[in-house]
């Protein structure tokens, strides 16, 4: 689903506007015999690989939006271990003259079960990468992961 009915209602009222969203990543990892694994999606609208992210929804707690989404992208379940990462994005301008500002809440969630293939039509792709050998990823997907990975249930608040 690639923009909730309450964002399309909201764009309705107030048009092109500065729109503030709370957004999760669910960086999803999993124990194998060759290491430490991390699903990633490939997205469909510009073939970059991230972790599971999206919209929380009106009333939803985060740690449940991001076991939706990873239910919803890639068809696999995951359960939340901690909060990770919070930080602000910049504001940004979408192709059609929508414009978006997101609190993104990273959390490091571990596989439970499912194995990931792009459910919902949003990615092109869903698998599995050793965190050895991660595909290209922005400086920002890079450091959601990172934080994820880290060892600790320490909370990162960026500027």
């Amino acid at each position: 689903m690639p923009t909730p009915n309450f964002v399309l209602r909201l764009r309705e009222a107030i048009g092109h506007d500065l729109l503030w969203l709370p957004g999760v990543t669910a960086v999803i990892v999993r124990e194998t015999a060759l290491g430490t694994e991390v699903l990633l999606v490939k997205r469909a609208d510009n073939g970059a690989w991230t972790p599971v992210t999206g919209i929380i929804d009106p009333g939803e707690q985060p740690a449940g939006a991001g076991a939706r989404e990873a239910l919803e992208e890639a068809a696999v379940i995951a359960v939340p271990e901690a909060l990770v990462r919070v930080r602000a994005l910049e504001p940004m301008t979408y192709a059609n003259g929508d414009r978006a500002q997101y609190l993104d809440l990273t959390y490091r969630f571990r596989w439970v079960s499912g194995e990931p293939y792009p459910a919902d039509g949003e990615n092109a792709e869903a698998r599995w990468f050793l965190t050895t050998e991660l595909p290209d990823l922005t400086a920002d997907m890079s450091e959601r992961i990172g934080a994820a990975l880290r060892g600790d249930d320490r909370v990162d608040f960026l500027p």
